[in-house]
């Protein structure tokens, strides 16, 4: 007899996915890469521009942690920057239209994107200049985990409903292991960080916190 759900059942069990879904793969160092999702002046520096995430900023030293944690280790890091690309001819055509572009921008704003220099990458280690939200999109992210022999991303960076949860759901789309920050993302409206998490927990990603994230990768 084919069972048949309530409306309360079903509201239930999405309730209990969102809070507390945990993707049922184990965390494997060796396969693992970090990126650091746009850290860079215009969204890290006090102060400097309307974009600027106060508390990106205050979770400089949290990221900067996991980063001397994966070096150590000889986990790869991975930078990302939104950047000034190809004359912004490859850029999406309706970004023009969103209401979080401001149209006095300073002409050096998101230009040369220096990545926060408490957490300035190594010579060694690549930043990939991007030109929209998610770091797969025409990027050679891709390629480059492959090449690696990765298969698994932690993602940590700002901001966490549009650039980080965009290269979650990419990441995911392209059958990567996905380990999300929760502490180690930031928002620039605190009210949306918690949501954001609920719909990667359910759908696209193991969210942990840094502390989760250090125990899982160094047990």
């Amino acid at each position: 007899m084919t069972k048949l759900f309530s409306e309360q059942e079903v509201l239930a069990s999405a309730h209990q996915a969102y809070r507390e879904g945990n993707a049922a793969f184990q965390v494997e160092r060796e396969r693992c890469a970090l990126l650091v999702i746009d850290m860079q002046d215009e969204f890290v520096k006090p102060h400097w521009t309307p974009f600027w995430v106060p508390e990106a900023t205050r979770q400089v030293p949290l990221i900067k942690q996991l980063i001397t944690a994966c070096r150590a280790s000889s986990v790869p890091v991975i930078y990302t920057a939104f950047a000034r690309t190809h004359h912004y001819l490859d850029r999406p055509l309706s970004g023009s239209f969103m209401p979080n572009r401001y149209m006095e921008d300073d002409a050096t704003w998101f230009r040369d994107c220096a990545i926060w220099h408490e957490l300035a990458p190594l010579e060694e280690e690549i930043v990939l200049y991007k030109p929209s939200y998610g770091a797969f999109y025409d990027t050679p992210l891709e390629t480059i985990l492959k090449n690696l022999r990765k298969d698994t991303v932690i993602i940590c960076g700002t901001l966490t409903n549009f650039c980080c949860g965009t290269t979650a759901r990419q990441a995911y789309e392209r059958g990567f292991k996905v380990i999300f920050g929760s502490d180690i993302t930031a928002t620039d409206d605190p009210t949306m960080q918690e949501p954001e998490l609920q719909v990667l927990r359910k759908g696209f990603a193991k969210v942990l916190t840094l502390d989760e994230i250090l125990k899982q990768l160094f047990r």
